[in-house]
């Protein structure tokens, strides 16, 4: 194959491959159609939308599909001119195919390029030209592939590259080959754009929100609401300043994050290097890595030497990691399967050493450039997240609807009205859409986020930051969460316990100081089987390998200067690293060991849970090859005649007692071997045993009590890891999750081999008791139960078992030796069950379980970390009930306002079409009053209550379309009609009362006492909502927390009651307001509100305790939820699981929970 690369086959018809990154996105597909312009169309859409004075254009702003099927018309894709994108989300987008004209001198530089499938050749003038078709799509470039006939991602063009192409480029790419490859990969650039304050506001004004607050605004000045017209302009762009400030702010925020250019020396293929900038970077170009480090400005994979990187950025993890050369392979190179030997985008390269002349820098080929980066990836999910599938959002736009239908009713009331006492044509028009801005509040969608904007800033306070605030009010609704066991349940630390040295003969005494061992291959595994490393002389790596070399008492040497020295000390062989031991004793004798250099590392997998190293003795006498990891995958790689025979039984033990146990191997090497070119597959097999090394990983203090805090709140606590399953199971019950007096049943599930079929089965813990529970049945006995499951027994129960899976899933508590990918897989089948999922981990490996999560917390000390939606700086998991809380009080609040916005509207509503029928209407200053001094007051400072101090067992409600919402809203607005209109008919029984007169209409008519009488009990109502809508109990503090808010209701009911009392004849003439001057009556309307708070907030306490759910149609009606509807089967199913009885494939479902 040439090296250069071919692209691969789409895999089905014509769809476009997806631009999430492969890192942490799963590959998806994207429909695509083409069109071409038309040209009679386009100047007809253009004189339409002059007719229509721009309304066309607006309506094409806000669907631009139709915009394309009225400008274009469908063609193949080769010949478009613009694209019409639908995603997996349903969500559909326009882009315009870019067309560019190749430099005819560059084409012979590419060689045989797959016969140059890239390119799209057109007749030009009779001139064969080459034109390169792409277009541009969340940061990503898609380019024409003629062959395959279709629009493929940049990256394929390198993504079936092997091990072996990579070597060779080494030699490094032309000057005409990179400025070929510039071309067709576009810059090495991920570009966050930065809008113009202008071009902001131009999209922010043409929010429909804002187009009906603008159509809003002109009404009202025609109508002659001069002051409040002018006031909510003045409020209108004091917010959409704020917003394009605080939207430019994050633009630029996420800008400085994510672009990078620097300086960086490439390799070309004439042998010279030349000194570059990073945005000229292509996939190809060698890389000459500096020994000093730098910010690396790609994705690249390592070919000489060795590198320390600093990857917090991406994953949260602050122990910098070490990379080593790929080794040679004919294999297909994936970035994610090579972590280990690739340096990622954004990441701080520390140290690079060995690779580059006289040892120092290290050589590197660039894989991946801008959006196609696993930080462009990451970016490109911030920039563009993907829609969020939540309830309450999706209810919100159905209830503004619903208002329409309000709007619309009263309309068409109001004209009638109006119509019947001889109004103009102009009032009538004016009048009647005038109530539709009544009904429909424009600033009902920045209202109720304020709630969300004081939960993120109080959780920064507590050192969680938020980089996706939509996510708070999801995490109100979590009811499972995840979490990682080394680093967040228990210490980063750990302590080394004991060594066991084992062998054909078995196991001898317990060493529990590895120093102590005799010099022999235990003692130089414990000593060279690592991959640390030496900063300014200091010791950096992974904690577990820090303390295992610790323990030993050698110490680390590194070669000076070019390494010379070192390598002639060990017979010639390439020295990244020097063992030496300590000085022994004067006691002993000549049997003291020799120092060891490692020659060759294989960095720890967690998909191969195992790492290894070669090293050789002083003069080359000797070399061994090394391996640790977990004790399964060691015993599967060594001698079965080596592996003693009560390894079971012993890892079992020490599993049990919560210690981490690893397994140690080696095997003697021919020490003239040029150990550069050896490949792991080769030293890591027929291995001779060692024995097991015990870690003491210490559960954190906090670990325990956050458990029982979450499992008291009936959220659903899960152990993902990496470690043993007994190890993890131990752990369990030392940090709560299992419980002393509950079952752990172990799944096993087999996959299917040549000689048998797949089986699955259920394993108790302690056999002991394992018959009366089988004839009791789980539930009936009373025992509760968890599950636990290996890595390799949850992929064969997806694989063989998937009828059995959901139920697994339900019960499953502790799921052990998982890979990063199944972390993932694991996340998104509990989501196929309607769980929210919750993940909590350290970042390193689970940052496709924290993105994939409805809510992601990292613990990392990086606050610019992308690894999840929430970042927190504390060490351990005590900041996921803090989350969950201000997630709850948000959701709460997110509904108070909600509420209170949509009955703000209503009373409003209602008392315009009271005053319409009665020939009034309200002044101007009184609207101005009511909504500026009243509404928009409360309304900022009701969201500052702080969540709630427990964390309660029921989680708030999320839809604003169920029976108690819909229920308490119509209530309420009764008892608002019903207070209004009972207020005018208390006025007009009034001995002095003055009828209005008929011939005049709206404010003609002021100030009259029907008016007064409306404008004094709605102010009350105003009021008296706010407090009724502002209850958080169970997920809020109480209302007399939040201070300011307390403060401006009584301030408010004071303003109130002084305009009812003594208003003052100034006051009653700017406002247009009746004086009425008995005072029996004055305390007649304040009797009257009072009866109306009180009476709301009778009702709104009934509905809080469920009567309206009695109400119900079918209130027995089983869950929506699938995890729900499982569990009530399973309740009422006594022999589940069966235990001790192998279980083989069916081709039927089991429970169906469809």
């Amino acid at each position: 194959m040439d090296r250069r690369g071919s692209v691969l086959e789409p895999q089905s018809g014509l769809p476009s491959p997806c631009p999430r990154g492969d890192l942490f996105i799963p590959e998806c597909h994207m429909d695509v159609q083409g069109y071409k312009w038309v040209r009679w169309r386009v100047w007809l859409c253009r004189v339409a939308a002059a007719l229509s004075l721009g309304l066309v254009l607006l309506v094409f702003h806000w669907r631009p599909r139709l915009a394309v099927l009225a400008r274009c018309r469908s063609c193949p894709l080769p010949l478009a001119d613009v694209l019409l994108l639908k995603d997996t989300f349903g969500q559909q987008h326009v882009v315009e195919v870019v067309k560019e004209e190749m430099a005819h001198g560059s084409l012979e530089s590419q060689g045989e390029m797959d016969d140059c499938e890239w390119r799209d050749t057109v007749q030009l003038y009779k001139e064969e030209k080459v034109l390169l078709r792409y277009y541009l799509f969340e940061g990503m470039r898609y380019v024409w592939l003629d062959r395959k006939g279709a629009f493929c991602r940049v990256s394929v063009l390198s993504e079936d590259w092997t091990y072996k192409d990579l070597s060779g480029f080494q030699k490094g790419l032309s000057r005409l080959e990179q400025s070929f490859r510039r071309c067709i990969y576009g810059p090495n650039l991920i570009d966050v754009p930065v809008k113009s304050y202008m071009r902001l506001l131009f999209e922010e004004v043409l929010n429909p929100f804002y187009v009906f607050q603008c159509f809003s605004i002109t009404l009202w000045i025609v109508d002659n609401y001069y002051y409040y017209a002018v006031c909510i302009l003045v409020i209108s762009f004091l917010s959409i300043s704020i917003s394009l400030y605080e939207i430019r702010k994050q633009s630029v925020t996420l800008r400085n994050m994510a672009q990078l250019l620097t300086n960086v020396t490439v390799r070309r293929a004439s042998g010279e290097e030349e000194c570059v900038t990073s945005l000229d970077l292509v996939p190809g170009d060698c890389l000459v890595l500096p020994q000093e480090g730098l910010l690396l400005p790609c994705d690249a994979v390592l070919l000489a030497g060795e590198c320390l990187v600093n990857e917090s950025m991406l994953t949260g993890e602050s122990v910098p990691v070490l990379k080593t050369p790929l080794p040679a392979s004919d294999r297909t190179y994936s970035s994610e399967g090579e972590r280990r030997h690739t340096l990622f985008c954004g990441t701080q390269l520390i140290q690079a050493k060995g690779g580059g002349r006289e040892g120092r820098g290290a050589i590197a080929v660039v894989t991946s450039t801008g959006f196609f980066t696993a930080k462009g990836s990451l970016v490109s999910s911030i920039m563009y997240p993907q829609p969020t599938n939540f309830r309450f959002y999706q209810d919100a736009v159905k209830f503004l609807l619903i208002l329409g239908l309000v709007a619309f009713i009263g309309t068409i009331y109001s004209f009638v009205i109006l119509y019947r006492d001889n109004a103009t044509w102009k009032a009538l028009i004016i009048r009647t859409l005038d109530v539709v801005t009544i009904a429909v509040p424009a600033a009902l969608p920045a209202t109720i986020t304020t709630g969300t904007i004081y939960a993120q800033s109080r959780l920064k306070r507590n050192g969680i930051f938020c980089i996706s605030p939509s996510r708070i009010n999801i995490s109100g609704k979590v009811s499972v969460f995840c979490f990682d066991k080394t680093g967040t349940l228990t210490e980063d630390g750990l302590d080394v316990w004991g060594v066991m040295e084992g062998g054909a003969a078995g196991f001898s005494e317990l060493v529990q100081e590895p120093r102590l061992l005799p010099p022999g291959p235990m003692l130089w595994g414990l000593a060279c089987c690592h991959t640390v490393t030496l900063m300014k002389g200091q010791p950096l790596g992974d904690p577990l390998e820090l303390k295992m070399v610790e323990s030993t008492g050698w110490s680390q040497e590194e070669p000076d200067g070019d390494g010379s020295a070192a390598d002639a000390e060990f017979g010639g062989h390439r020295v990244l690293a020097v063992m030496r031991p300590p000085p022994p004793p004067s006691s002993q004798g000549t049997g003291a060991s020799e120092a060891m250099a490692i020659v060759q590392r294989f960095p720890f997998s967690s998909a191969l849970q195992r790492m290894s190293v070669v090293a050789v003795e002083r003069h080359g006498r000797s070399a061994f090859a090394f391996i640790k990891g977990s004790p399964e995958m060691v015993a599967s790689l060594c001698q079965t005649e080596t592996v003693p025979s009560q390894f079971a039984a012993k890892l079992s033990s020490f599993s049990r007692d919560g210690l981490r146990v690893l397994a140690l191997a080696y095997k003697p090497l021919d020490a003239s071997t040029d150990f550069k070119t050896t490949e792991r597959g080769e030293a890591e097999t027929d291995m001779r045993f060692l024995g097991f090394l015990m870690m003491k990983n210490l559960v954190k203090p906090q670990s325990a009590d956050v458990i029982s805090t979450l499992r008291r709140a009936q959220l659903r606590c899960i152990m993902v890891t990496g470690d043993n399953i007994l190890t993890a199971v131990n752990v369990a019950k030392s940090c709560s999750m299992v419980a002393s007096d509950e079952q752990v049943i172990f799944v096993d599930a087999k996959p299917q081999t040549a000689q048998s079929a797949p089986t699955l089965t259920f394993n108790l813990e302690d056999d002991h008791g394992a018959v009366e529970i089988v004839t009791l049945g789980l539930y009936q006995s009373g025992a509760n139960y968890h599950l636990a499951i290996s890595g390799k027994s949850f992929a064969a129960l997806c694989d063989h078992f998937p009828e059995y899976l959901p139920k697994v899933l339900l019960r499953t508590t502790v799921f052990a030796r998982m890979t990063p990918d199944q972390k993932t897989q694991l996340v998104k089948e509990l989501q196929n069950l309607n769980y929210r999922v919750g993940m909590c981990g350290d970042g390193a490996n689970d940052c496709g379980a924290l993105r994939a999560a409805d809510v992601g917390v990292s613990l990392s000390e990086a606050e610019a970390s992308v690894a999840s939606p929430f970042t927190s700086k504390s060490a351990d998991i005590s900041c996921v009930p803090l989350v969950i809380r201000e997630g709850r009080c948000s959701l709460i609040t997110s509904f108070s306002l909600f509420r209170y916005m949509a009955m703000y509207s209503l009373i409003q509503f209602c008392s315009v079409l009271v005053l319409y029928t009665l020939h009034t209407n309200m002044s101007d200053l009184e609207f101005l009053f009511l909504d500026i001094c009243l509404m928009s007051v409360l309304a900022i400072v009701m969201g500052r209550g702080g969540p709630s101090m427990q964390l309660h067992s029921s989680r708030p409600p999320a839809s604003l379309l169920a029976l108690p919402f819909l229920g308490s809203l119509f209530l309420h607005t009764c008892m608002v009609i019903a207070f209004q209109v009972a207020a005018v008919f208390v006025t007009t029984a009034q001995e002095w009362y003055v009828p209005l007169n008929h011939t005049r209409l709206g404010d003609k008519n002021l100030p009259n006492m029907e008016n007064a009488s409306v404008f004094y009990l709605s102010g009350f109502q105003y009021i008296i909502l706010a407090v009724v809508v502002t209850k958080g109990h169970p997920h809020k503090k109480p209302l007399y927390h939040n201070i300011i808010f307390l403060c401006i209701l009584l301030i408010l009911l004071a303003v109130m009651s002084w305009l009812v009392v003594l208003p003052g004849a100034f006051v009653c003439e700017m406002l247009k307001l009746f004086n009425f001057q008995y005072m029996d009556f004055k305390m007649l309307l304040l009797a009257l509100a009072a009866l109306n708070f009180f009476l709301c907030f009778a009702v709104e306490a009934v509905i809080d305790l469920g009567v309206l759910n009695h109400l119900r149609c079918n209130a027995n009606h089983p869950s929506k939820k699938k995890y729900k509807r499982l569990n009530s089967l399973l309740c009422n199913s006594p022999s589940w699981p069966p235990l001790n009885q192998p279980l083989l494939p069916t081709n039927h479902t089991v429970v169906s929970i469809s």
